[in-house]
């Protein structure tokens, strides 16, 4: 039988460890989609204004967020932005401010997406009915743009967690992190250790993504 290197992980709090790594992770996703769903909401709905202004600055934002690495963005605010500013930020900080920014982007086009997506005779037909602008969006647009927008939304939200791998390389002691920790650790004593942690955090991200996935599978099946 083949050494898999799963002994590993039964040495003192390896697990533990590689647990806790997990659970900075997925803290570090949840207060970074908390922070840019409702900031997208809001830039969604300004990019559906006929104002050319506010949709060219928009529209910039969206595409430059978009276009750039999440990598690249990550070393501009930790290493760049310390040290031209001078201010000190820590690695989770950073984490979040590109998280929050890349959300926002990402959300706002799935509001601007779901908003011109209603017909426009719903809009007629509510002016027709005499209801305000208010009362249009309060009653009739804004539930449909949200039964459009939550099972989008929960596929960010897995999206987010696995992108969080990448925070390790800013210095952040999440569960990729851990694993080279401890694969470095046993090194001589378990050769073999890296395809046993790697596969178990494998396994980890699945068991986190996959109950998220569903969700936004049923909620999408069942209100088409």
């Amino acid at each position: 039988m083949p050494d898999l290197g799963l002994e590993v992980l039964f040495k003192g709090k390896n697990m533990a460890r590689i647990l806790g790594g997990l659970g900075v992770a997925l803290q570090i996703s949840l207060v970074s989609v908390c922070i840019s769903i409702p900031l997208g909401i809001l830039l969604g709905a300004l990019m559906t204004w006929k104002n050319p202004v506010t949709k060219a600055i928009l529209r910039l934002y969206l595409e430059i967020i978009r276009i750039m690495p999440q990598m690249v963005l990550l070393f501009l605010v930790y290493f760049g932005t310390t040290r031209a500013f001078g201010w000190d930020l820590s690695g989770e900080a950073s984490a979040i401010i590109v998280f929050t920014l890349w959300g926002t982007a990402e959300m706002s086009d799935l509001v601007r997406g779901a908003l011109i997506s209603i017909p426009v005779h719903q809009y007629e037909s509510s002016a027709a009915l005499g209801l305000t602008k208010a009362q249009t969006y309060l009653y009739i647009i804004i539930p449909q743009t949200i039964r459009r927008l939550i099972p989008l939304s929960i596929n960010l939200i897995t999206r987010m967690i696995k992108t969080t791998s990448l925070i390790l390389m800013i210095g952040v002691v999440e569960v990729l992190k851990v694993a080279q920790q401890i694969i470095e650790a046993n090194r001589m004593a378990s050769p073999n250790a890296a395809f046993g942690v790697y596969l178990t955090v494998l396994v980890l991200y699945f068991i986190a993504c996959w109950p998220i996935s569903m969700l936004a599978k049923y909620l999408e099946k069942r209100w088409r």
